[in-house]
């Protein structure tokens, strides 16, 4: 490997992996929304929402027509992590 910081264990968990790859697609999703395409309940998403915010990752806005909903989007950061992540797993896998 020739990048091995580049392996995160923040994103490498399942659950913030899918995030990851869902938020690096749709650029922003609606928590609810995101919770469903990921067929995970709205605790563990937060959960998981939180730890990769607190890492910067993150970014959450309320809905500007309904403030009780929230959308979350992929920071430069979370892309960046990710993006890095990805190399190295698939530089493990060659």
């Amino acid at each position: 490997m020739t990048d091995a910081a580049a392996f995160d264990d923040l994103i490498h968990p399942r659950q913030r992996l899918m995030i990851c790859a869902a938020l690096t697609q749709a650029k922003e999703m609606r928590f609810d929304l995101l919770a469903q395409a990921l067929a995970m309940s709205a605790p563990t998403l937060s959960k998981h929402i939180s730890r990769l915010s607190e890492a910067g990752y993150l970014d959450s806005r309320p809905d500007q027509r309904d403030s009780r909903r929230q959308w979350v989007t992929l920071t430069a950061t979370g892309r960046a992590a990710y993006d890095g992540h990805m190399r190295a797993l698939r530089e493990l896998m060659a």
